[in-house]
């Protein structure tokens, strides 16, 4: 089993086996919050913080008996105590959250996480309703907000999906376009479905251009940078030479948003053709925008 797995069952077993879903999420976050290198990573979701992540792994844990869902309430069945098989420091993470946050309910969470992690509500449907003016203007503070266009690239390779979010977050990204020819992943989060529902889950439009990827069977047997410059060498030539009309697309969404991603899996920008599209469209007549690799 993941340890990961392990700290939530251990968090759910120091509440008497049984969370509601929003204070499950929040008090993850808190005990996290402790950890030098974090098991789950979040997001600024519709009630404030939340993991994709932690979401799946217990819809999968039920499949294997360890916890059941009822309503809006995660309960373990799970009779192994984990709790003691943690490390020292996350066991001691989680029986502090216990100690300083356990008599709270998922109202007064929500707001305690609001006040403390304003970045983690500026998605949130009731932070205005739950915050004092005073404390509201602060999460309207910490909320990514810039005037400039900019076509930004990013890979998704070695990080969560949480990670890569606040990524596109953070930077104020308002288009996301997946141009892997192929939208599928062995990595959560990452298939075109998970990702859409993720990107709008957080205000980010996604869009699937796949007349931009390169066939996989393309990209067999890539073991040096000179067999990626061959590959992108005849990707320039054939692909972006036939594929104008979608590449205008592109400056249309950076004319409307001023904030547009291109995506594909490599984290190194040098082995992916996603540096090249975007070179290509920086090219275009109508580009008028700056270009960043993140």
């Amino acid at each position: 089993m993941y340890y990961r797995r392990k700290l939530l069952l251990a968090l759910l077993e120091v509440f008497n086996d049984k969370l509601d879903k929003i204070s499950l999420q929040k008090l993850l976050m808190l005990v996290t919050n402790l950890q030098q290198n974090p098991d789950y990573h979040f997001v600024p979701y519709k009630f404030g913080c939340y993991s994709f992540q932690a979401n799946a792994d217990l819809s999968t844990m039920i499949k294997y008996n360890q916890v059941i869902s009822e309503e809006n309430i995660w309960i373990k069945t799970d009779k192994i105590i984990y709790l003691q098989n943690l490390k020292d420091k996350d066991r001691q993470a989680i029986l502090s959250v216990k100690l300083l946050h356990g008599n709270k309910n998922a109202d007064e969470l929500i707001k305690f996480t609001y006040i403390h992690f304003p970045y983690f509500a500026v998605n949130s449907l009731v932070a205005k309703e739950r915050l004092s003016m005073e404390q509201y203007q602060k999460v309207v503070a910490a909320r990514p907000k810039s005037n400039s266009s900019i076509l930004y690239t990013i890979g998704y390779e070695g990080i969560s999906l949480e990670e890569y979010l606040n990524k596109l977050i953070t930077n104020d990204i308002k288009v996301l376009c997946d141009v892997r020819k192929n939208a599928a992943s062995m990595k959560y989060g990452f298939s075109k479905s998970q990702l859409q529902k993720a990107c709008e889950g957080v205000g980010i439009k996604y869009v699937h251009i796949p007349e931009l990827g390169i066939e996989s069977d393309k990209r067999q047997e890539l073991n040096s940078q000179k067999d990626y410059d061959r590959l992108f060498d005849n990707y320039r030539s054939g692909t972006l030479s036939e594929t104008n009309e979608y590449q205008e697309q592109i400056i249309s969404f950076l004319h409307e948003n001023k904030r547009v991603a291109l995506t594909c899996f490599e984290a190194n920008v040098d082995q992916c053709h996603r540096k090249h599209l975007a070179e290509a469209i920086v090219h275009l007549p109508n580009f008028k925008y700056q270009l960043k690799h993140i």
